[in-house]
């Protein structure tokens, strides 16, 4: 029980700081934000240098791109931190050492090699391991034979393996939507520019272009800038999530094997301890007829 408290109190702590991480940035932002919009200062006097260079765009690309985002900040942040809590979140799960305990197996396997079986399920139910669960649900079967409890604990893989993939998907879902957010910027900013050039009551600035047009390729750059990550990660975790589940159903299908020949084999005269209900009804279940 100590593992999956730890296992708890990481989840909870990784939320809580993904959190803190979205406060910090918006608080970041918005004061970045101000600052954009006090920087759109009135054209300069009519008395100022006509050579005197523009203060506005040098060394400032960071300020153009908070300003270009503009109303899209919002959805942009909910996916910033969306991501970065689906990784962190994943990063702690799909773990092999949290999927298999090696302190779990060990002490499951020395419990059955007791043939204590009440003692090695009530460890298995009260472990949160994903081994845990799909064991306790194989063991339950045990009664009607091996190869029921390989059906049982193999179908237990899949459920938890299927649960995990919802996750995952997760991370494809924002690797697709990142590009099409900065689609919508891009198509955005050219209606802006054609807008413009259509006006025939007034001259088309080139430069005016340029900045319009810039805008919407800074959203396309943050979409994309989302996506790329999102999508390695998804390949990572769905690979390593296809490994540890085939880990899982070995190592279960051993363990399952191993309590049950040891059901079957003779106890040592005078060694055990006479079992209880639940031991005595598993260990004439899986006895041979």
């Amino acid at each position: 029980m100590g593992v999956s408290a730890d296992r708890a109190r990481t989840r909870w702590a990784s939320f809580f700081l993904c959190c803190l991480a979205a406060v910090l940035l918006w608080g970041f932002v918005a004061p970045t934000w101000q600052a954009v919009h006090a920087q759109d200062a009135p054209a300069p006097a009519a008395d100022a240098p006509k050579d005197a260079p523009a203060k506005t765009g040098e060394g400032s690309i960071f300020l153009h791109i908070i300003k270009s985002v503009g109303w899209m900040w919002p959805v942009i942040l909910i996916l910033s931190v969306s991501l970065v809590f689906l990784v962190v979140l994943l990063t702690m799960d799909l773990r092999m050492g949290d999927s298999v305990p090696p302190a779990f197996v060990e002490e499951f396997t020395d419990t059955v090699n007791k043939r204590q079986f009440k003692q090695a399920f009530d460890l298995a139910r009260a472990d949160n391991s994903y081994l845990g669960k799909v064991l306790s649900n194989g063991m339950s079967r045990l009664q009607y034979g091996i190869e029921d409890a390989r059906e049982a604990a193999m179908n237990t893989v899949e459920s938890i393996k299927a649960s995990k993939e919802q996750l995952i998907t997760y991370l494809a879902t924002i690797g697709t939507l990142g590009p099409l957010f900065g689609l919508v910027g891009t198509v955005y900013s050219m209606i802006g520019a054609f807008m413009k050039m259509a006006d025939v009551t007034k001259q088309v600035d080139p430069h005016e272009m340029a900045g319009t047009l810039s805008h919407g390729l800074v959203v396309t750059m943050l979409g994309v800038g989302l996506s790329v990550p999102a999508i390695f990660c998804h390949a990572f975790f769905r690979n390593r999530l296809i490994k540890i589940s085939m880990e899982v159903a070995n190592v279960a299908d051993d363990l399952l094997t191993q309590m049950y020949h040891n059901s079957k084999r003779p106890a040592p005269t005078g060694a055990e301890v006479p079992p209880s209900a639940n031991d005595a009804r598993t260990a004439s279940a899986v006895k041979p007829k």
